[in-house]
């Protein structure tokens, strides 16, 4: 690091907690202060005394019983500073929030109290708390680059609470994991996971931790440190990566800090839901909230929705006058099913082009031609891409999908969540809205806030999904009903569901060109209504939806965006019931994983005086033993009724209402 990086006046200003041991930091001015969500329900307690640590208490419960916020910013002859705060501004915020694409809620109440910390000018800290959670970020105000060395982030818990953990094994990684599902005390100390990772007391009241607003800086882990606690953990900044393959890197060397910035910016959040109980958890936006605004001048041309794919089933189909494979005329059938139920786009997965060479074509397959032929029909194209081909040819690549009339991307294989990844995806999602295409981002780390400053990034992968079932049986429906509560809680994730060969745990098969799924028909159906994803996968092959007409015209009715979601009934990772309506017509949804589950839902919040009919399609009398086993029937409903679900192992219910005129 030369003179100009980093000041030493800059470290007499910056530096607050410093994470090494010498660093004995004698508060002058100390004080204590306290912060209120709106409703009183939620408060911080925040201590400036050697160092900055805060308490975090529900409804006068202490969840969060000690955390700690600081930064290691490295430099020559750095000196501690105190950490007296010499100001202090309090602030409330009380607006609505219309996302662009609205996957919860058509407009969202933005209402919070803040506090703000400052240090000579040059460093604050900000406090916030929701109704929904807490959150704090740092602020910093130097006009040169520095190097941050480390973020100290620690949250320790007032209890030995139980913890959904999806471990990693390296910071490099898909972050498509299996979730732990165990207690603070069972955790190995030093293991690790990614994000977003869920905690629940012994008195039900559950949290998520995640980060927001990330930019331009590496994504968080979070490391089991012992003692009931979790630490913040970041990977180091790349200096160089080989690739290994087409698809795959070894990252070869790495700075000893984990990100270099421009000094006057704010730093992510790091934010935890809070709620009463695990169906509160679904209803939360608190991640979205705390992340910037849409950053696009014209998004009226974003449009999300159903995507018929192909690479889960191999192209296979039957009874057609072609022979299916990556051509032109199994993609034009593809278009037809699209068109003909009503499905917005058909995706070109791996195939359609050489990988490294993206518009070196597959001789088989006529882009202009498809293009023409899914225009004429009101079906957009989305083609499948390795992230680094783009990367190093962005705008070239860019260009000609415009030219061509693309709609959108998937990305795949990035597996990176470093400083310069992020800036990967910021920088992919700016110039793919400069030319109208939207993206779904896979092999990727989870939403962390870009999707609401760029909303044509309308998914994410980052989740162990349907895909795996093709060559293993861990996705079983005990991870399904895991997801709501844990990968979810950070914003849409691109399971892929749809599969129409269903069969129970002791009867499923991993199969990687005929592939089946763990669990009822009617559990692949109800994940339309409850997983959330502006792009929603019909992962199975045109002929078997075409065999299940009852099945596929269900699906179809489905959108994937929402005015309005109440959660109905939950237990964390136990079973989920959800609620969700599209101008006037509501969509109910459940799930439930090994364990059967039957219950009775009120219909309270339905429009009074109003009569509904509904069609529910639900598990069948055989479903326990045979899973594709469902029935659909017809009813009419009004305010004062009530349904019935009963769910078999790995069941499933979904239900559509709409009014009656």
């Amino acid at each position: 690091m030369n003179n100009d990086t980093f000041s030493l006046k800059s470290a007499l200003l910056l530096i607050v907690a410093v994470v090494t041991a010498a660093i004995p930091a004698i508060a002058q001015n100390t004080g204590s202060y306290h912060l209120f969500s709106p409703d009183s329900t939620i408060r911080i307690d925040i201590s400036v005394q050697h160092d900055i640590q805060y308490s975090v208490y529900y409804d006068k419960s202490k969840v969060i019983d000690s955390g700690m916020a600081s930064l290691d910013i490295s430099g020559r002859n750095v000196l501690p500073p105190s950490p007296s705060a010499a100001d202090v501004q309090k602030s409330s915020n009380d607006e609505w929030v219309e996302p662009v694409v609205a996957l919860k809620h058509r407009r969202i109440r933005d209402r919070y109290n803040q506090i703000t910390l400052s240090f000579d000018g040059s460093y604050s800290l900000q406090f916030r708390a929701y109704e929904e959670g807490v959150a704090y970020r740092h602020s910093l105000s130097l006009d040169e680059r520095l190097e941050i060395q480390d973020e100290l982030v620690s949250f320790q818990f007032s209890g030995d609470y139980r913890i959904l953990f999806p471990q990693e094994s390296s910071l490099q990684s898909h972050y498509e994991r299996l979730y732990k599902d165990t207690t603070l005390a069972g955790l190995t100390e030093g293991s690790f996971s990614s994000l977003p990772t869920t905690l629940q007391t012994p008195t039900g009241i559950t949290l998520s931790i995640s980060d927001a607003d990330l930019f331009d800086y590496p994504n968080m882990f979070l490391e089991y440190a012992g003692n009931r606690s979790l630490r913040g953990k970041f990977p180091k900044k790349v200096v160089e990566a080989k690739s290994t393959s087409d698809r795959n890197q070894k990252i070869t060397q790495k700075a000893d800090f984990i990100a270099d910035i421009q000094g006057d910016r704010t730093l992510p959040w790091r934010a935890i839901k809070i709620n009463r109980n695990a169906s509160q958890l679904l209803e939360n936006n608190l991640y979205y909230l705390l992340s910037r605004s849409n950053q696009l001048e014209n998004s009226n041309w974003i449009a999300p929705g159903k995507v018929a794919w192909d690479w889960w089933h191999a192209r296979n189909m039957h009874k057609v006058p072609f022979e299916a494979g990556i051509n032109t005329q199994t993609y034009k059938h593809y278009i037809d099913f699209a068109s003909e139920q009503g499905l917005e786009f058909v995706i070109l997965d791996e195939g359609w082009s050489h990988t490294t060479k993206l518009l070196d074509v597959n001789p088989d397959i006529d882009i202009p031609e498809l293009v023409e032929y899914a225009d004429q029909r009101e079906v957009g194209l989305i083609l499948w891409m390795l992230w680094k081909p783009l990367r190093d040819n962005m705008e070239r690549y860019f260009s000609q999908f415009e030219e061509w009339g693309i709609r959108g991307l998937k990305i795949d294989f990035m597996q990176r969540a470093d400083q310069d990844m992020v800036q990967f995806y910021e920088r992919a999602a700016r110039r793919a809205a400069e030319h109208r295409l939207l993206i779904n981002f896979h092999g990727s780390y989870k939403p962390s806030g870009l999707r609401r400053a760029y909303p044509n990034v309308l998914t994410y992968e980052g989740v162990k999904g349907l895909e795996n079932s093709k060559w293993s049986d861990v996705i079983t429906p005990d991870h399904d009903v895991a997801l709501p509560f844990t990968r979810m809680t950070a914003g849409p994730m691109d399971y892929t569901p749809g599969a129409m060969v269903n069969a129970h745990t002791d009867n499923f098969r991993a199969i990687f060109t005929r592939p089946m799924s763990q669990g009822t028909r009617a559990h692949q159906v109800a994940m339309y209504i409850i997983y959330e994803s502006g792009l929603q996968m019909l992962a199975d092959s045109p002929t078997h939806y075409r065999q299940e007409p009852e099945t596929t015209d269900f699906i179809s009715r489905i959108p994937v965006t929402w005015d309005q979601t109440l959660a109905l009934e939950a237990s964390l990772a136990e079973h989920a019931t959800i609620a969700r309506r599209k101008e006037n017509t509501w969509y109910i949804g459940a799930m439930t994983g090994q364990n059967e589950y039957s219950t009775q839902i009120k219909l309270s919040f339905l429009d009074p005086g109003q009569s509904y009919r509904v069609m529910i399609l639900k598990d069948g009398i055989n479903a326990d033993r045979y899973a594709e086993d469902y029935v659909i029937e017809q009813k009419e409903v009004q305010q004062d009724d009530s349904l019935a679900i009963d769910m078999v192992s790995g069941g499933g219910w979904a239900a559509i209402l709409k009014p009656i005129r």
